[in-house]
């Protein structure tokens, strides 16, 4: 593979490195370290590459001017170009290993941003759970809530459903078909019992031949989909389906209305505020259109009893005044609460705020004095001249109600009159002291 065929010509090596023939030429006068240097820069080696020549035998030949003859050149050459093959792949292994190692810093580092973002998602989280925590204690808000995650969704049930049955006694069986009935004594449990008695004694089981199993289920469903929200929650779903299967007792409304609208009116009672997010807009009033079929109401017109069902469902979902004062005022406490945290989001994000949901700026008594005057007993009192039967039990408790938050209004407003009196009384002292 070499040759050097005269001591007094130059010498010619030839070196095949991986099937690339290049060729060196010395001449005896070159020392050992010339040699090396021309066998690098052969092959693409860095100058100064320490290079060394075995024989087949692993003996160690000296590079220098008197080198062996041809014969062991080509032995000693293929050692060479084997070495020189193998550096070249320690390049490429130093490249790849490079590569990998910046990929792996780039990970890591995307990673650490990850974990970065999770610790101030649990900070923000902390942070909310801390002011909902401050707001609760300044409440009497019976309700329990907390914050959900807004992706989860109960799965579809293909079992029994298994919550304990609770058996009605005589007692609740009748409490329950009147407004009277305090909502505030019972677990989910037992309410999930009683709206499943609802339907049964309304004869909708039967009627509509729906499987007791499915109605068990559904209604477990339900429970699962309302949020644990102050006022809009699954005690909130429940007493506005109590208070219109008590309408339906009160008002023989299965004597007015077919079985398929008893059924329209209860499960859209059950179902109105399914999923609620807790946040409150204003809704379009029906008032004004039911008083005008009211001068000429026919049960026959398909458009005047869809009215009419509206109208009851609305009366339903704000019928808490209704209640005894002991069961209705907790509710004020949890609406409130639920108008403070909307109020509250909407000044953080610079949107306007409606005046009765301001914690600045409203209070029970005058929050309560207008819903009663504009809303509540003008639309109890339309129904009133449908069913005369509402006024005693359901209007009178909102004209009492309505008398008892503006004699606390007229109180407060006394004494915000004499601290009043009372702090300029004490500037003016302090301006005329000697």
């Amino acid at each position: 593979m070499g040759s050097a065929s005269s001591t007094y010509r130059p010498k010619c090596i030839y070196l095949d490195i991986d099937g690339r023939i290049q060729k060196v030429i010395f001449s005896k006068y070159c020392n050992s370290k010339d040699i090396m240097d021309l066998c690098c820069i052969a092959t693409g080696l860095p100058r100064n590459t320490t290079i060394s020549l075995l024989t087949a035998d692993n003996c160690m030949v000296s590079i220098d001017p008197t080198m062996p003859k041809e014969e062991l050149f080509q032995n000693l050459l293929g050692q060479i170009a084997e070495q020189f093959s193998r550096v070249f792949k320690i390049n490429e292994l130093k490249t790849e290993v490079a590569n990998h190692l910046a990929m792996l810093e780039k990970k890591v580092e995307l990673e650490g941003l990850k974990v970065v973002e999770i610790e101030k998602c649990k900070r923000d989280i902390k942070k909310m759970r801390e002011e909902m925590a401050a707001r609760s204690s300044r409440t009497n808000c019976p309700c329990k809530y907390s914050f959900l995650d807004e992706n989860k969704r109960p799965a579809p049930r293909r079992d029994v459903p298994s919550y304990p049955k609770y058996m009605l006694s005589q007692e609740t069986i009748e409490a329950l078909r009147k407004p009277t009935f305090d909502v505030w004594l019972w677990e989910p449990n037992e309410m999930l019992s009683c709206l499943e008695h609802m339907y049964h004694d309304l004869g909708l089981v039967k009627d509509f031949n729906i499987n007791p199993i499915t109605l068990k289920r559904w209604l477990l469903c339900i429970h699962d989909n309302y949020r644990n929200n102050p006022f809009h929650n699954f005690r909130h779903c429940f007493c506005v389906t109590q208070m219109m299967y008590s309408m339906i007792s009160l008002c023989s409304l299965q004597e007015k209305f077919s079985q398929i609208d008893i059924l329209i009116l209860m499960t859209a009672a059950v179902c109105h505020d399914l999923d609620h997010p807790g946040y409150n807009n204003t809704h379009a009033e029906i008032l004004d259109s039911f008083k005008e079929k009211m001068e000429n109401f026919d049960y026959t017109n398909e458009e005047h009893m869809t009215c009419l069902k509206m109208v009851l469902i609305k009366c339903c979902d704000i019928s808490n005044e209704v209640r005894p004062m002991e069961v209705a005022e907790p509710w004020v406490d949890c609406l409130l609460e639920e108008y403070f945290m909307q109020s509250d989001r909407e000044k953080s994000e610079g949107l306007p705020v409606a005046p009765f949901m301001d914690r600045d700026k409203v209070t029970k008594p005058t929050a309560q004095i207008g819903f009663l005057k504009f809303v509540l007993i003008p639309m109890f009192e339309t129904v009133t001249k449908l069913f005369p039967e509402v006024e005693e039990v359901m209007l009178q408790p909102l004209w009492e109600s309505r008398d008892h938050y503006e004699g606390l209004k007229q109180i407060d407003d006394a004494m915000k009159e004499k601290q009043k009196s009372e702090e300029e009384t004490a500037f003016e002292q302090i301006n005329h002291k000697p």
